[in-house]
C-alpha cells in the first residue's frame, strides 16, 4: 500500500524541531500539506510555515499548538486537519524527550528537579513517550476508518528499543514498549475487505543530532568523544520511505545509524551486530550511582 505523498495531508507531533521538523520540511517540499502540531517552534519551523502559507498553491503548512499529553488536543490535530485540508492521509506521532530531569528514574517524583508529582500518580516521560503515540494512533484508525480511505501511521522508535541504558531505563522502556506496538499492529496493512488499509511502521535511529541532545548539557555528559550523530534529514528520508515504499510494510521498524537495516523481531544481531551502536564517554554512569548513595546515607 505504498502511498504517494504529493497531494496527501500528515499530521505530526513534535515538529517544532529535529526529527519530526525534518520529516515536515520534506514532506512539504514534496506538495503534502502538513499539520505542525507541537507546544512551540524553533526559528526554523516558523520559517518552514512561513513558506507554506495557506493561502498559497501547492503544499500548505499549518501550526496547531498542542500538549501531546492532553487527549483533547490530540483531537483538536484531527479538527484542524479536517477544517483545512478535509483530513488526513499520514499521522506520526513522533515527539519523545530523552529522560529529562524534570521525569527522570533518577529523580523521583516530589524530589527537585522532578516536575512529576507523587499525588498524580504520573510519569509525564511515559505520557509522552508510550500513552501519546498510542492514543494517537488510535484516533487515527478512527480517523481512516471513518473516511474510508487508506493510512500511514510512522513512528520514531530508538536503538534503544533494542538495547539496555542504566542512565535511561524509563526511557528504554518506552521504546521497547513501542517496537512491541508498532510490530502488534502490522495486520493492519492486510484486513478483511471492505476495510482499507493502514499501514504503521517505526523509524529506530541512533544518536541523532537535534536539541533534544545539544540543548541539554546533562545529556551531552553521556557522549563519547566520537558519538557518531546521525543527522535529522537522513531520518526523513527513511520515514518517508516508510509512507512510500511497497517493502516496508505494516510492522517494518528501520534502524538508522552508520547503515540503514531492518530491525527483524527474532533473533535481531541488535545495533552493533548492524554497525549502529554508540559510544558512551567513561562516566557516564557517574551521577546515576552518585543519586543512589544520596538516597542511601540520606535514609
Amino acid at each position: 500500500m505504498a502511498m504517494n505523498v504529493e497531494g496527501k495531508t500528515a499530521i505530526i507531533t513534535g515538529a517544532g524541531s529535529g526529527i519530526n521538523f525534518s520529516f515536515a520540511k520534506i514532506l512539504l517540499s514534496k506538495g503534502c500539506n502538513v499539520v505542525l502540531a507541537d507546544l512551540a517552534l524553533r526559528p526554523e519551523a516558523e520559517a518552514l510555515v512561513s513558506q507554506y502559507p495557506s493561502t498559497s498553491p501547492g503544499a500548505k503548512a499549518v501550526f496547531q499548538k498542542t500538549d501531546v499529553m492532553d487527549w483533547m488536543q490530540l483531537d483538536k490535530m484531527f479538527e484542524v486537519a479536517i477544517a483545512h485540508f478535509g483530513g488526513a492521509d499520514i499521522v506520526c506521532p513522533g515527539a519523545g524527550v530523552y529522560e529529562p530531569p524534570w521525569s527522570n528514574f533518577w529523580h523521583p517524583p516530589g524530589a527537585p528537579p522532578s516536575k512529576d508529582d507523587p499525588a498524580d500518580s504520573r510519569y509525564a516521560l511515559i505520557d509522552i513517550n508510550i500513552t501519546h503515540p498510542i492514543r494517537v494512533t488510535q484516533i487515527a484508525i478512527s480517523h481512516f476508518l471513518s473516511r474510508k480511505k487508506p493510512g500511514c501511521i510512522p513512528h520514531i522508535t530508538s536503538i534503544a528499543g533494542q538495547s539496555p541504558f542504566f542512565p535511561t531505563p524509563v526511557y528504554v522502556a518506552s521504546k521497547h514498549a513501542l517496537n512491541g506496538f508498532v510490530r502488534s499492529l502490522a495486520p493492519l496493512e492486510y484486513p478483511p475487505s471492505p476495510l482499507p488499509k493502514i499501514r504503521v511502521n517505526a523509524v529506530a535511529p541512533a544518536r541523532i543530532l537535534t536539541p533534544l541532545w545539544t540543548d541539554n548539557p546533562d545529556k551531552m555528559q553521556m557522549v563519547g568523544k566520537e558519538p557518531g550523530w546521525v543527522t535529522p534529514e537522513a531520518v526523513a528520508e527513511v520515514m518517508l520511505g516508510l509512507v512510500e515504499k511497497e517493502e516496508w510494510v505494516g510492522g517494518t521498524i528501520m534502524e538508522i545509524g552508520k547503515t540503514v537495516r531492518e530491525v527483524r523481531a527474532f533473533d535481531d544481531p541488535g545495533p552493533r551486530g548492524g554497525g549502529n551502536n554508540v559510544g558512551n564517554d567513561v562516566g557516564y554512569q557517574d551521577e546515576m550511582w552518585e543519586s543512589l548513595k544520596r538516597q542511601f546515607e540520606g535514609a
